[in-house]
């Protein structure tokens, strides 16, 4: 039987991390293995449970989702950690700083039971929630306005001088991953196996320290390979 998925719930509101729970409990494939009201108690919750995914409100009384996420991504024991950002308005400047952090991408709070439950399956598999749209329009946007990475993490130049490490084709698939296509979508354009494609992003990911596929896209635009595009 495989092990179940571990969610760990981090929302100041009760009701609605009541409502999550019987949500997630519900589903024979997960289990929700903490609940917490701020981000402080989030961090020291993912220590202890070792959460495989973590839905986290970005705005939290305290020590908010954001710096919940910065303080996860930056512990070394808990690189397995998947963080899905919960906001109540998609187009927030904090989602392109929470994908930075080091979350797998973000989730309004007022998505459908079946994609919270989706979301929490492709986070824990590694991959990201960034549809094409928000892949081409919000995160192109606020980075196109912003500059480079917040916090600690490497600088746009160091990020460039990794890209040195791809090979062409790592380098094209990144391209590809940054204007939001799935392994299938990119595997159907350069006509070879989703299977080889994945082996390249997986490549690029540990060449350029990226923790997921989100990471790559944020990595790719940061760095100067992909120019943001506003329409």
């Amino acid at each position: 039987m495989t092990t179940p998925i571990r969610v760990l719930l981090a929302d100041d509101q009760a009701l609605l991390r009541s409502a999550f729970r019987v949500l997630v409990d519900s589903e024979p494939d997960m289990q929700v293995v903490g609940e917490a009201a701020d981000g402080a108690e989030a961090v020291a919750l993912a220590r202890s449970t070792r959460a495989d995914v973590v839905l986290m409100d970005i705005r939290m009384p305290g020590t908010d989702g954001l710096a919940a996420t910065r303080m996860i991504s930056a512990d070394p024991e808990l690189t397995a950690v998947r963080i899905v950002m919960l906001t109540t308005f998609e187009v927030d400047e904090y989602v392109v700083q929470s994908l930075r952090a080091g979350a797998s991408g973000f989730l309004g709070k007022g998505a459908e039971p079946d994609e919270l439950l989706n979301a929490i399956r492709i986070a824990a598999g590694g991959e990201a929630l960034l549809s094409p749209a928000a892949t081409k329009g919000l995160i192109a946007t606020f980075l196109a306005q912003g500059g480079s990475s917040d916090g600690p993490g490497p600088s746009a130049a160091e990020y460039s001088e990794r890209l040195d490490a791809l090979t062409g084709r790592e380098r094209e698939v990144l391209v590809l991953v940054a204007g939001g296509l799935s392994n299938d979508g990119i595997a159907e354009r350069l006509a070879v196996s989703p299977l080889t494609v994945k082996t390249h992003v997986n490549r690029a990911m540990a060449k350029l320290g990226a923790r997921d596929r989100a990471q790559l896209v944020v990595i790719a635009y940061e760095s100067g390979l992909v120019r943001p595009r506003v329409e």
